[in-house]
């Protein structure tokens, strides 16, 4: 299961860069794209992702339960991954409903305000502690020894890429409020 959920979580992160990339050319206003069909795949994998470190907190807390050792200090990191995952779902749901309503059979994107900005802002920021926590077991699941080779090539794009999607979010909110 967690080899399957690994592979899964690469197509996601495939799918989110797409969608990120994409979805920031268009807040920017350079691009005109139709995100909808990548978006509603990306939650339907996340969703049965979800479902998987749901059934896995599941196990280790009734492993916990079973022999009444936590060791809740060692394994704060475990709970970091967990916790930033509930995070994004909470975070992810505002984005869905920030982005996008419909009107007369069209789809139109809602008022961008300050308290929206916040929560893109935060989804941003919770994605990044949500992939650096869980970089690597996923690279275990995988079966990949080490990324020490590539692993500043891969910060510096994916850091890069975060700072074009706060942005983009930014100038979205100015656009909207104040132009």
């Amino acid at each position: 299961m967690r080899r399957v959920n690994a592979v899964q979580t690469m197509i996601i992160m495939v799918l989110f860069l797409l969608h990120a990339i994409l979805g920031g050319f268009q807040m920017l206003g350079v691009g005109n794209t139709a995100l909808k069909t990548i978006a509603w795949v990306s939650v339907g994998l996340i969703a049965v992702h979800a479902l998987i470190g749901v059934k896995l907190t599941v196990d280790t807390l009734k492993v916990r339960k079973a022999t009444g050792v936590s060791y809740f200090k060692d394994n704060k990191l475990f709970w970091a991954r967990r916790i930033s995952g509930y995070a994004l779902m909470v975070l992810i749901a505002f984005h869905l409903t920030a982005f996008s309503t419909t009107v007369e059979g069209a789809t139109r994107l809602r008022y961008f305000s300050g308290a929206r900005l916040a929560a893109q802002l935060l989804m941003v920021a919770a994605i990044a502690i949500h992939v650096i926590s869980n970089v690597k077991p996923m690279m275990i699941a995988l079966g990949i020894k080490s990324l020490r080779r590539w692993a500043g090539d891969i910060l510096l794009v994916l850091s890069v890429l975060m700072l074009f999607m706060a942005a983009a979010f930014v100038v979205y909110y100015i656009r909207w409020n104040v132009l």
